[in-house]
């Protein structure tokens, strides 16, 4: 059955992984693989974490499944956290929540459950987004269009260009939005032009896909939650794909939750039947240790305060590699404005390169990043920051 198998060529970001622990230079930089570090380059496991694992372990009698739509506790947390407390749509009964295997799979969920709802459905997604969007929501045979988004002449965002093309969507056509921190570019929508996207979603009867990967990374947990908010207050339905991984640093423990908010209760109840026989379907029952974990931290106000304060350090810390990497690539190639790069916000940025300006840095200096020179800010380091922008600048003047 499998001999007429083609072999795939490897995904380029785990590739780029493979090729940068295969090299042995010390002076290796790493701004290809999306998560975060610390100023050791190691991606830790945050104090709030390993305490609530503690006491997650401890009180643990039976590994037993927990629910299908998975650990309630965590699920109504993660609803509070994204929403707020007293957001309407949760007095009113609006929103079920089904937790994911990370925010890819809540992703999927999103998707799938879209395509059970309306097969036909066109999900637009933002020039440029994550790689990996594409595979997740196409994967359950959904159709993709893309929208203008970002503006390399400015580092920021072309609203105006973005506000033209969907002006022009039919109704019911699906957007899928990122919350904050946009990845690749870091170029995030404000306040304002969140409102504008209001009125225009509203007028044109289109179904908001948010993706909340970076919670807390970009302006703090409750200003990067304001897109969300404010569409799930003022929409009929909104979906929300969220992200455990950067925020708690729960990478390998895969835990995410799919917000659905619906018109009312009966609504809402159908979504998450449907949602279960979806994850039935794909993976019958969900992980519990990452979602045990960020429930304990959320339910305990010790823990959650110790969170918060982890999560700030570690905005500011990106912020602060921002400011500086600025500084020194203007110190080494003031032929060059990459002032962009400290507007943006969260882990990621483009450089604004060329391939073959990609492809030496990684042969000649051992800098290794994406195609499209989209670098994570979190993998530099105070020690290799002046290396990096001579790299830079030995590349641009080649």
């Amino acid at each position: 059955m499998f001999e007429r198998l083609d072999r795939l060529a490897p995904d380029p970001i785990l590739g780029l992984m493979a090729a940068f622990r295969a090299d042995t230079d010390p002076h290796k930089v790493d701004l290809g693989v999306g998560v975060y570090r610390n100023d050791q380059g190691d991606t830790p496991i945050l104090q709030a974490v390993r305490k609530a694992e503690q006491v997650v372990l401890a009180r643990q009698t039976t590994k037993s499944y927990v629910a299908a739509a998975g650990n309630p506790g965590f699920n109504q947390a993660m609803e509070r956290l994204v929403l707020g407390a007293d957001h309407p749509a949760l007095t009113a009964g609006r929103v079920r929540t089904i937790e994911a295997t990370g925010g890819c799979g809540a992703l999927r969920l999103g998707a799938e459950l879209i395509r059970t709802a309306s097969p036909d459905s066109v999900v637009h997604v933002s020039t440029p987004t994550w790689a990996n969007h594409i595979p997740l929501l196409s994967g359950c045979g959904l159709k993709l269009e893309r929208y203008p988004y970002f503006d390399p002449s400015t580092g920021g965002v072309n609203f105006r260009s973005m506000m033209s093309t969907l002006e022009k969507l039919p109704a019911r056509a699906v957007v899928l939005l990122h919350a904050s921190c946009h990845n690749p570019t870091g170029a995030d929508l404000s306040d304002e032009q969140w409102r504008e996207l209001l009125a225009l979603f509203k007028s044109r009867n289109l179904l908001p896909f948010i993706d909340m990967a970076y919670q807390g990374l970009g302006r703090g947990i409750v200003e990067d939650a304001f897109g969300p908010r404010l569409f799930s207050a003022e929409l009929p339905e909104v979906t929300i794909a969220v992200s455990c991984s950067k925020n708690f640093g729960l990478y390998r423990e895969r835990t995410g939750a799919l917000h659905v908010i619906t018109e009312n209760v009966t609504a809402a109840d159908a979504v998450l039947t449907q949602l279960v026989r979806i994850a039935r379907s794909i993976y019958s029952m969900p992980p519990d240790h990452g979602a045990a974990i960020t429930y304990e931290i959320l339910d305990n106000s010790g823990l959650r305060e110790l969170w918060a304060d982890e999560v700030t350090a570690m905005r500011g810390r990106i912020q602060g590699l921002r400011h500086d990497v600025v500084h020194q690539l203007r110190l080494k190639c003031p032929q060059r404005d990459f002032g962009f790069i400290e507007t943006q916000r969260g882990m990621f940025s483009y450089l604004g390169i060329t391939v073959e300006q990609v492809r030496a840095l990684q042969s000649r200096h051992h800098v290794y990043m994406t195609d499209d020179s989209r670098i994570n800010i979190a993998g530099l380091r105070q020690d290799n920051l002046e290396y990096f922008a001579h790299a830079v600048a030995k590349v641009l003047s080649a």
